[in-house]
């Protein structure tokens, strides 16, 4: 991937649910992915001004292909917390964002990471370039 630019951060605040719980009474690890995903859908309407079904009326969406996650602290029952979200790079089918999830109260860091997004034609299933005009809508 070629980094083309400094990228804009964007912050959505979400809550932990009795759902999320595990049996050690924190959040489960795979809840994390959960609350990035929840942000990036929220922030690509409120924040690119692109919706997640507007890349489905042109037949496109993301797939994770990679992920890497940093355990920090854990969040529990309650807890109000931030996740921050920005692009770290944009390739020729790839997008890798960078994130960060802390405690409101306290805005001590609980997690960190990156996931690789791959862009796929919905009606295909492949992966599929990226349109320029896209690439433009997330260069903010």
């Amino acid at each position: 991937m070629t980094e083309i630019k400094t990228f804009s951060v964007f912050e959505s605040e979400l809550q932990v649910r009795p759902d999320d719980i595990d049996m050690n009474q924190h959040v489960h690890n795979s809840r994390y992915f959960d609350y990035v995903l929840a942000a990036r859908y929220d922030q690509m309407e409120r924040c690119y001004g692109m919706s997640m079904e507007e890349f489905l009326k042109h037949h496109y969406g993301w797939v994770i292909n990679t992920a890497f996650v940093e355990y920090k602290r854990p969040l529990i029952l309650g807890d109000r917390f931030i996740v921050k979200t920005w692009i770290l790079e944009i390739g020729k089918k790839e997008v890798k964002v960078g994130f960060e999830i802390m405690r409101k109260a306290n805005m001590k860091l609980s997690c960190n990471g990156w996931f690789n997004y791959t862009m796929v034609n919905t009606r295909t299933g492949r992966s599929e370039i990226i349109p320029t005009w896209i690439i433009e809508q997330y260069t903010i």
